[in-house]
Parts: C-alpha cells; structure tokens; sequence
C-alpha cells in the first residue's frame, strides 16, 4: 500500500505541475475582486447574483479533477459539500430562507478554492512528494483519498 500511495502522490504531484499554468491562472481569476469580492458581496447584499459562484466552483472542481491521479475520486466529503453548493436556481421564496439557501454555495466555493490554492502553492514549492508533509499537501492527499 505504501508503495501505491508513494506513487499516487508523485502523480498528483507531476499531474499538478504539468497543468500548473492553467491552475494558477484560475487561481488568480478566483481572487480577482470581479469574482470573490463581488459574488460574496453579492451574498450579503442578498442578491441573486450569488448564484453565480456555482459556475465558479464547479469550473474549480473540474480542475481539480483534471489532476487527479489514476483511479482517484475525489473525496465523498468533499463531493458531498459541493453538490449541496452547486445546482442551485433562484426562487424568489430563497429570499425567505436566504442563508439556508446560499450559504452551501459559498461554503462549496470557499473549500474549492482552497483545493486549488493547495494545488498550487505545493505543485510550486515541491520537488517531489515530501514524507514529512505540509498541512495543504496533506489536505489535498485527502482530497484524492490518498492520505
């Protein structure tokens, strides 16, 4: 088994540095006030263009399992916090329940991102998959069940 997750780790690592480009630039893009600053803007202003974010996110996730190692899904946490974020269409009755309505969204958003962000701080910082490991590459080991 250790052998199989030695390897898992070093494809995820290889597969995140050969798409490491592409990661940042989305990266970026999810940071840039016309998406972040403004869909949660958005959120508190209680406006349906929040529902926005699910494009975003899901654009993340598909990014995030364009890295996935051989035989890897994602985990079922994880899975689970983004189908409840995403496949959302406004109804003016959400205003009544706004929170229980949005929020998902933005938890879903929020974890994404920061997948992403693990992506590629360590597809950036790492040589090769570390036995002692940072707190982000542990997360994303999870992430692929790897850990």
């Amino acid at each position: 088994m250790v052998d199989d997750m030695s390897r898992a780790d070093a494809q995820l690592l290889a597969n995140i540095k050969r798409d490491l480009e592409s990661l940042s630039s989305l990266a970026d893009g999810v940071k840039d006030e016309w998406c972040e600053g403004d869909l949660v803007y958005r959120f508190w202003h209680q406006s349906w263009k929040v529902y926005g974010i699910q494009d975003r996110t899901l654009q993340i996730v598909s990014a995030l399992e364009a890295i996935a190692p051989e035989a890897c899904e994602l985990d079922e946490r994880f899975q689970q916090i983004i189908a409840e974020g995403t496949g959302k269409t406004f109804k003016y009755e959400h205003n009544e329940r706004w929170l229980a309505e949005t929020r998902p969204m933005l938890e879903a958003f929020w974890h994404a991102d920061f997948m992403l962000r693990m992506a590629v701080r360590h597809g950036g910082e790492l040589e090769q998959a570390p036995n002692l490991i940072p707190s982000g590459w542990a997360a994303l080991l999870y992430l692929y069940g790897l850990r």
